[in-house]
């Protein structure tokens, strides 16, 4: 589990164990990642969060990337059968998509409502049916419930609709007869709709009201972490395209999605260069194009990047790239060529499908892996293991009391993983007014300050020698190296336990 989604099923916890959830406007986004984890978790019968597991977790955002191919569907008649199977194929095959469709944070579900509300207003456009309206309304609120960073998403729909009417009046027809049909109450009723699930959600279903006030003063917090106040995550304009284009460590694959970008550019290209009668809805073509951009420059230009980030304008290239794979065929009048084109696409989309096999089951915690960000090293099962096996040695079991000691709280994920120990303290620094502990786990930093509080605090004859609790180097993150500390009489105990009698004195002991 990545740092952010320990933190989140932490969080996530709380309402499941007590149905206690407040809007942090600091941290954490917003609140439907949690209330929809309810649902799996209810499903299996889960009371705490003890019962629950990755799948439980993790099988919402996978929910939600799987609305995202299907949403398609709903612009069949704008976008035609051939560019709507390209794009799901695209989407589901996709190594970021999928890769993220399995990380327990808010941004598959931000990118599936985003493209709900798209989907919706256009069939609205269509049709001028209440219920469409309806449905653009409550997939504005939940966009606006799950992520800060949704404000971007609504500025870049509004720019791109404004652009692509001046385009369309300027071109084949008057865009303004796409509203000449809107029904000012079903438009009401859609505002009403976003502003009572924001509500909801941000109330704690009316619980918490302080949260819908908070979730207007976030923005605040979010202005200045977007400007470049974390230097961590400060990165380059071009960022985002390293990563999709090309990433390649000694020894490892070749990282890139420029099969997909490479289309897109054709399906853009097709936008501005297209004289031929369209299979498509051009508005709906130009509305794409010009999202897609505004979404890019705007997050480029922010210094504050994340590579999840990206998923937003990503999705928006995936349907150029669709729409740029039917321009291409239809331009190929000969059957070589079209027989050819089909290969290459067979080929670049087989290539996807394998490195998201890599990426998901092989190099999911491998720094080389383009996708992999700050994740946490695969040595937390090591730790995990040790300490469960001395527990399984000391007379408390799991109710032991242990200690974790990392200055500015950088022990996440730990807490999600020894979730089942209940007598788990966590610290910033060393504690000297607390117990001395049969056990810590700590930053190499405090070790000098550790070793003073339970060697010199304790009295004459209650002192205990305390031996490593690992037996190599160990990574919470690459280059963010976990040491462990354990009571000789508690690792003597684990150790007969194990039927090896006394342990070797080692190097350092």
């Amino acid at each position: 589990m990545h740092t952010d989604e320990a933190v989140h099923a932490m969080k996530f916890g709380d309402l499941l164990e007590k149905n206690d959830y407040r809007y942090d406007p600091f941290e954490y986004h917003g609140p439907t990642l949690n209330y929809f984890t309810l649902i799996p978790a209810w499903i299996s019968s889960a009371k705490n969060i003890t019962q629950i597991n990755e799948v439980t977790l993790r099988i919402v955002p996978v929910f939600f990337g799987l609305l995202l191919v299907l949403f398609l569907l709903l612009l069949k008649d704008g976008l035609s059968w051939p560019v709507v199977l390209w794009g799901g194929l695209f989407t589901a095959v996709s190594p970021a998509m999928v890769f993220y469709s399995r990380y327990y944070i808010q941004e598959m579900l931000l990118v599936a409502f985003s493209f709900a509300v798209i989907a919706a207003v256009y069939r609205y456009l269509k049709n001028n049916n209440f219920l469409w309206a309806l449905t653009a309304g409550i997939s504005v609120g939940l966009m606006y419930a799950t992520k800060e960073t949704c404000v971007i998403a609504f500025f870049s729909m509004t720019l791109a609709a404004i652009l692509t009417g001046i385009v369309r009046k300027m071109g084949e027809r008057s865009f303004s007869r796409l509203f000449r049909n809107v029904n000012l109450r079903h438009i009401l009723a859609g505002a009403a709709a976003a502003l009572i699930i924001s509500i909801l959600f941000y109330s704690s279903f009316f619980t918490h009201p302080r949260g819908v006030l908070d979730s207007l003063l976030t923005f605040k917090n979010y202005l200045g972490r977007g400007a470049g106040h974390q230097a961590a995550h400060i990165h380059p304009w071009y960022y985002y395209f390293k990563i999709l284009l090309f990433s390649k460590y000694p020894g490892r694959p070749l990282w890139s999605e420029a099969f997909i970008v490479l289309l897109a550019l054709a399906g853009l290209l097709s936008a501005v260069l297209s004289r031929r009668k369209r299979i498509f809805d051009a508005g709906l073509h130009y509305f794409i194009s010009f999202y897609a951009i505004i979404m890019i420059l705007i997050y480029s230009a922010i210094p504050y990047k994340t590579p999840w980030s990206m998923l937003g304008f990503y999705h928006g290239l995936i349907l150029l790239a669709a729409i740029g794979t039917v321009v291409i065929f239809n331009t190929m009048r000969r059957k070589v060529f079209r027989t050819a084109f089909i290969l290459v696409l067979a080929m670049g989309s087989g290539n996807l499908v394998y490195q998201s096999i890599l990426s998901n089951y092989k190099y999911e915690a491998d720094p080389s892996n383009p996708y992999v960000y700050a994740h946490t090293s695969m040595d937390v099962f090591k730790i995990t293991k040790r300490v469960e096996e001395i527990a399984s040695a000391s007379k408390d079991g799991k109710n032991m009391i242990i200690e974790v000691i990392c200055p500015g709280n950088d022990y996440w994920p730990l807490p999600w993983y020894l979730r089942a120990f209940p007598n788990v303290g966590w610290y910033s620094s060393v504690d000297f007014n607390s117990p001395v502990a049969p056990l810590y786990i700590a930053s190499p930093v405090v070790e000098d300050t550790l070793l003073q509080k339970i060697y010199e605090t304790p009295p004459p004859g209650e002192r205990n020698l305390y031996v490593p609790l690992f037996d190599s180097y160990i990574e919470l993150r690459p280059n963010v190296e976990i040491r462990g500390y354990v009571a000789k009489y508690l690792w003597d105990a684990y150790w007969h336990k194990q039927g090896n009698g006394q342990r070797e004195p080692e190097n350092g002991d």
